[in-house]
């Protein structure tokens, strides 16, 4: 199974077993009538719509690269990430909306047992789940799919914040733990949301990949310039799956054209090869124009 096949069968993973997690969570609100497991209902409802966002950006951004794209789709799936924040914060909104009433009339929540039962066994289909797309995203360089993933994280956390307040305010009786855990869901929601954005927003903004890849480029390069003189003005940058890499190599400045062509093709193929979906363009200079500031064989 190729890449590209690997990440479409976890988003749609997603998108099914997020609509058997929905109908689960919902029947255990309906069941208690707790507010707080309504926000972690709604939670759920965001991350199908998500999962069904991802499951088009991800089609989208494998598609190869035409005339009106020459570098591709790839930045699709940041846009699906970034309708994933809004609408974590949309659903954070409908929590405050539901829970605020109840903070000023607390209730009792009906059911307990059977309603923890039930939000218990889809948290732990959904850690399961969230476990395996985040693996799958970073393992394929897919922000959609890792997004999703991170997304499920923080839904787990919510709802055994949930259950546990339930838990106690019906050991103790003190109600106003329900709408109080209901808000706390929602600043939660809200801070994964923001992170989606960021995130999101920063590969949009063409943002440098991280340090540590940068360096470790720079060594593929570095053992890789045999016949060359030096390199500099390395840029890189990540647009979703795919990674682009720029740089300038210095050669002998009466070196032939076909002799700089084999290690500019040589050194393509190495750093393509430690980074499958990163393109690479070189720009060749004879050594009297160049900078002279950068790696030297």
């Amino acid at each position: 199974m190729d890449d590209a096949a690997r990440v479409r069968r976890a988003i749609w993973l997603s998108l099914l077993l997020g609509l058997l997690v929905l109908g689960v969570k919902w029947v255990a609100y309906r069941v208690t009538g707790s507010v707080a497991l309504f926000s972690d209902a709604l939670e759920s409802i965001v991350n199908v719509v998500a999962a069904g966002g991802a499951v088009v950006a991800v089609h989208y951004s494998r598609l190869p690269p035409d005339e009106d794209h020459p570098f591709g789709h790839s930045k699709a799936e940041y846009l699906s990430a970034v309708v994933e924040g809004v609408l974590i914060a949309l659903a954070a909104i409908a929590i405050g909306v539901e829970a605020v009433p109840r903070l000023v009339s607390p209730r009792p929540v009906d059911a307990v047992g059977a309603g923890i039962a039930v939000a218990m066994a889809a948290t732990l289909v959904n850690g399961l789940l969230a476990a395996h797309l985040v693996r799958v995203g970073r393992l394929q360089r897919s922000p959609a799919l890792t997004a999703d993933g991170l997304h499920l994280f923080s839904d787990v956390v919510t709802t055994v914040g949930a259950v546990s307040g339930i838990a106690l305010a019906w050991a103790t009786g003190w109600w106003l733990l329900d709408p109080l855990l209901a808000l706390l869901v929602a600043l939660n929601i809200l801070r994964v949301g923001g992170g989606l954005l960021w995130r999101s927003v920063g590969g949009l903004l063409d943002t440098a990949l991280p340090a540590e890849e940068r360096e470790r480029i720079e060594a593929v390069l570095r053992e890789n310039m045999s016949g060359a003189l030096e390199i500099h003005d390395l840029r890189t940058r990540q647009a979703g799956w795919r990674s682009f890499a720029v740089f300038h190599l210095v050669v002998p400045g009466d070196m032939a054209v076909e002799e700089a062509h084999r290690i500019c093709d040589r050194m393509e193929a190495a750093v393509e090869e430690a980074w499958p979906g990163c393109h690479v363009t070189v720009h060749v200079e004879p050594h009297g124009e160049a900078k002279h500031r950068g790696i030297r064989r």
